[in-house]
């Protein structure tokens, strides 16, 4: 089972993110991506890609330009996540055949977004709207568009964000943070893994 969960490992460093990597599948968390704004973020992106490309939806955050989503292709990433709505990088994304989760706020981003080819929007930060404006926003997007809440989102809150309206999270801080060993990553994971198995359950 494929899970709507996206780890977002800021800050990682390469030589961590194999082992880190492996823990987040054994809980059950097959989307990886790492910020670009993290140490040699490229390497890490290579490393996660080698190891668990064939298990895992490897790829970026904090992507950009253009010129970083052919880097992240040519690093094996295929999932590229932007903090924006850039139309450029979401068509280069298309092109070179990777899935397109942009950053949003306003419907007008959205419908933008969904227009340029993005495979899935990104609400971020999901903590600023909150979930009566997320389900305000579901209201008038296409019942295909897949949505995901990323920005002060955690367990606690699957609840309230699916009844809004959220197919998924990106979960940052919650799940993982600089200098976290594998070992407190895979049991943060395996609780955010039970709380969405019961979430999803209940519809």
């Amino acid at each position: 089972m494929s899970r709507n969960l996206v780890a977002i490992l800021r800050g990682i460093h390469p030589e961590e993110v194999e082992a880190v990597g492996a823990a987040l599948i054994e809980a059950g968390i097959d989307r990886i991506e790492v910020p670009l704004n993290s140490p040699n973020p490229l390497d890490s992106i290579g490393r996660l890609s080698k190891a668990y490309g064939d298990d895992a939806l490897i790829g970026a955050g904090t992507v950009l330009t253009i010129e970083d989503v052919q880097a992240v292709a040519d690093h094996g990433g295929r999932l590229i996540v932007s903090p924006n709505a850039n139309a450029d990088v979401i068509s280069e994304t298309k092109r070179l055949g990777l899935a397109s989760y942009p950053g949003v706020f306003t419907a007008s981003e959205c419908f933008a977004a969904l227009k340029a080819g993005a495979d899935g929007l990104k609400i971020f930060p999901a903590f600023q709207m909150g979930s009566k404006g997320l389900k305000a926003l579901r209201d008038v997007l296409p019942k295909s568009a897949e949505v995901y809440a990323v920005g002060g989102v955690g367990a606690a809150d699957f609840g309230e964000w699916r009844g809004a309206g959220a197919d998924g999270f990106g979960i940052g801080g919650a799940l993982y943070k600089p200098g976290a060993t594998a070992a407190e990553v895979s049991a943060k994971a395996a609780d955010l893994v039970s709380e969405y198995d019961a979430c999803w359950s209940a519809q």
